[in-house]
């Protein structure tokens, strides 16, 4: 009988032992992959590749730059003649541009979809422009990064416009492309609760979403695992490799561009704008579901801005050097939210190699759509400006509207309540 108590007694002890050594063995290993993944997320420079996060995979595999089409672009007269072409540093880079591609060399032979992206050195900066000592330094920024047409993705959402097995991506009709930052996730999510949520809307129109992120500045808390967490559970945003800044706004259309070109080729409507807009989405559909099938494919819409010229104080951040460029604005659909023709965007992308990188985004995409012979729409539901003082709190005024900028995301929600409430009566 000892014996056998003995004997029992050993197993107990061994099992036991065995039981905390893999235990322990196991929690070296979890404890050791978070480790790895914390320290991954630490630097935005890295990707987090992880089994467990789908919505995020390596730089080598995650994205392949679409090739454009420059080969077809052809630049419009009318372009031509609202440009001058004078010794602004712009003005001689695209007539550089336009005379290379009427004889036909290709812009793309120092492009950097094609090479490792080069910034601009100083040496030629200051051989080119004058006073270049001058410029605010977001500007001097600017001015050596903009032949970078292209910045590596931190995060993805290649599955965005597949819905189902077999379905592909051409039942999107509306893509939501909306402008934020890091750190500006109470009025992402005011977006996603009110006029910005997925799914299928009148006439089986369905909407999708997505949010465009650059990096935060290396002076702000480092936000990588909040996003990472918010793009795994949401499934709704894009973020690369470039420190936001309003000048950096260019590069952040021309990276959604090239995403929306790979995976949601077949997109019929885009809508471009800010976090801080109000859209009446209902009354945007109905517009988009009224329109005559000969504006369908060349539709750029919006709160168009006819006679604007570059600012020139250096306090404002909308300031343009005159040794930089010089001359009017083409004209342009405010940046705070338009729309345009999905198949517009191929066209856009290609014109976007021969024309240079302008600081100021909506500018830039006039330029693009005026080059391509598209002019811009005047809709008086687009009211980027906002609407009078004593109408901001009538719900029958934006009820009407399409757009309306800027609302903070508590106003959003109660006009959203307030538009779709069945007792109003306007």
């Amino acid at each position: 009988m000892k014996r056998i108590q003995t004997f029992s007694a050993m197993v107990l002890v061994v099992t036991l032992f065995l039981i905390f050594f893999y235990s322990s063995l196991h929690l070296e290993t979890t404890h050791s992959h978070r480790a790895e993944r914390e320290d991954l997320l630490k630097h935005p420079n890295l990707q987090v590749h992880d089994p467990d996060m789908k919505t995020q995979s390596s730089k080598q595999d995650n994205f392949t730059t679409p090739h454009p089409d420059v080969h077809s672009v052809s630049v419009s007269d009318g372009f031509r003649q609202s440009i001058p072409q004078n010794g602004a540093y712009w003005n001689r880079l695209l007539y550089s541009a336009l005379r290379n591609l009427d004889i036909g060399v290709n812009p793309l032979r120092h492009d950097s979809d094609l090479s490792p992206c080069r910034e601009i050195n100083q040496e030629l900066l200051q051989t080119n422009v004058h006073d270049i000592t001058s410029y605010p330094v977001l500007f001097h920024n600017f001015l050596q990064g903009m032949n970078c047409k292209s910045a590596p993705v931190l995060i993805n959402q290649p599955n965005k416009c597949i819905f189902s097995e077999g379905e592909g991506d051409n039942q999107t009709f509306l893509l939501f492309a909306i402008k934020s930052t890091p750190g500006n996730f109470e009025q992402r999510q005011a977006v996603r609760e009110t006029w910005g949520r997925e799914g299928v809307y009148q006439s089986r129109s369905r909407v999708r979403t997505v949010f465009l992120l650059g990096t935060s500045s290396l002076d702000d808390p480092d936000l990588g695992p909040l996003l990472s967490f918010e793009a795994n559970h949401f499934g709704d945003l894009l973020q690369w490799d470039f420190r936001e800044s309003f000048l950096n706004l260019t590069l952040k259309m021309n990276m959604f561009l090239q995403w929306k070109l790979k995976n949601c080729p077949h997109v019929s409507f885009v809508f471009s704008g800010d976090d801080d807009v109000f859209v009446n989405t209902p009354a945007l559909l109905s517009y988009l579901q009224s329109l005559e099938p000969s504006k369908v494919s060349q539709l750029y819409v919006g709160h168009i801005i006819n006679t604007a010229s570059p600012l020139r104080d250096p306090k404002s951040k909308y300031y343009i050097p005159l040794s930089f460029y010089d001359g009017p604005y083409p004209a342009y659909a405010g940046g705070g939210g338009f729309l345009i023709s999905g198949a517009l965007l191929q066209p856009l992308y290609s014109v976007s190699h021969v024309i240079p990188f302008f600081p100021i985004d909506d500018v830039y995409t006039g330029m693009c759509c005026n080059a391509l012979g598209v002019s811009p729409e005047a809709h008086t539901g687009f009211q980027t400006f906002d609407v009078k003082e004593e109408d901001r709190e009538n719900l029958c005024v934006h009820k009407d509207l399409i757009l309306i900028h800027q609302r903070s995301p508590r106003q959003m929600k109660r006009l959203w309540k307030g538009i779709h409430n069945p007792l109003l009566t306007c």
